[in-house]
């Protein structure tokens, strides 16, 4: 994605205005997997924030799985994640995510009140996101174990999350709609339901 010297100069002043705290994508980051995720996850929010409370115990349109549960999987995802490049960025053993553990965690944040179970979802997005910000150009090119014990470069996390938050949002069974996803990522998903 290359800018217009007009949109170079208005982004040079924006960073400007917003000072040395502001966090930005290293210029090597995967910019376009960055953007399936980030629309992915406010695509999920709205979904989410369309449904009542009382909604939230109804079941999704994945088999078996009630949407307390999808919402939970779809928060501690961004929260392994989040952990899982913060590790690698410090330069720590990053170390499998444990589905056992990972099924727990699901379990137990399927039991949440509904504003803890919202908050779950809002925060560990925001965590990841600052994670993601916070990788310099070589830290894309670090690697992690995503898939169970495989290991792949954190410049993949973007696409995976994607791929979750807008699955997610389409098995919420509220209108979600497999034209609202981005093109080139429809033909990664499930259509809801097994339809």
């Amino acid at each position: 994605m290359s800018l217009t010297a007009g949109e170079q100069a208005a982004r040079e002043a924006l960073r400007a205005r917003q000072g040395a705290g502001a966090r930005y994508d290293a210029a090597s980051a995967p910019a376009e997997d960055l953007l399936l995720a980030r629309r992915g996850t406010a695509y999920f929010a709205r979904k989410l924030g369309e449904l009542s409370d009382v909604e939230l115990d109804a079941p999704s349109l994945r088999e078996d799985v009630r949407r307390r549960a999808l919402i939970a999987q779809v928060g501690y995802h961004a929260r392994a994640l989040a952990q899982q490049v913060a590790a690698a960025r410090a330069g720590e053993a990053v170390q499998p995510i444990s589905p056992k553990t990972y099924r727990n965690e699901i379990a137990q944040g399927a039991t949440l009140p509904p504003r803890a179970l919202r908050s779950l979802v809002h925060h560990a997005a925001i965590h990841l996101d600052v994670e993601w910000r916070d990788l310099t150009g070589d830290g894309w090119e670090l690697s992690v174990p995503l898939d169970g014990a495989v290991v792949r470069p954190l410049r993949q996390t973007p696409r995976l999350r994607a791929r979750v938050v807008w699955q997610g949002a389409l098995d919420l069974g509220n209108g979600g709609r497999l034209a609202d996803v981005p093109a080139d990522l429809r033909a990664e998903l499930a259509l809801p339901g097994g339809r």
